[in-house]
């Protein structure tokens, strides 16, 4: 591990020890660490850096707008090579919250998300990505052969 040290005016380490309370950081290098995780991962996205990737996308929408709910679920069954898993909860008699889970090629993945929260009908939707590295491996898993397959993993 490695140490630095940054100096923060007295105002902006008020704003930033705030932040650390409000968030439940136990100190300030977990909150900088996970602040420069976030960064850097929004980044390697950004620059089509990382291969893989993990979403998850949170929306809302009317069920009784029957349409919305059929092209809904017929865009998570066109790519259910993504889709891990989803969770549906009804918020009142009209409006129900979606998550989806994906996980895939970071392109693939972040092109379906865009599409579902741009749905029409689709509300308050939110899209978070994690960028995945590979790492690649051969080894035997509890009572099966050797085989080879991903390991993906988030940036440190």
């Amino acid at each position: 591990m490695q140490r630095f040290t940054i100096s923060l005016d007295d105002q902006l380490a008020r704003q930033f020890d705030a932040f650390i309370i409000k968030h439940g950081y136990s100190n300030r290098s977990e909150a900088v660490r996970d602040l420069i995780r976030g960064q850097l991962g929004s980044v390697t996205l950004e620059k089509n850096q990382a291969k893989w990737c993990v979403a998850s996308i949170s929306y809302v929408y009317d069920h009784h707008d029957r349409t919305a709910c059929e092209r809904v679920t017929q865009l998570q069954h066109q790519h259910h090579d993504l889709v891990v898993t989803s969770s549906h909860v009804h918020l009142d008699h009209s409006h129900c919250l979606e998550t989806v889970v994906l996980r895939g090629a970071a392109r693939s993945v972040q092109e379906f998300a865009q599409q579902l929260v741009a749905l029409r009908g689709v509300r308050h939707g939110n899209v978070h990505l994690v960028p995945l590295l590979e790492e690649p491996s051969s080894h035997r898993h509890s009572g099966q052969s050797p085989s080879t397959h991903k390991h993906l993993r988030p940036l440190s």
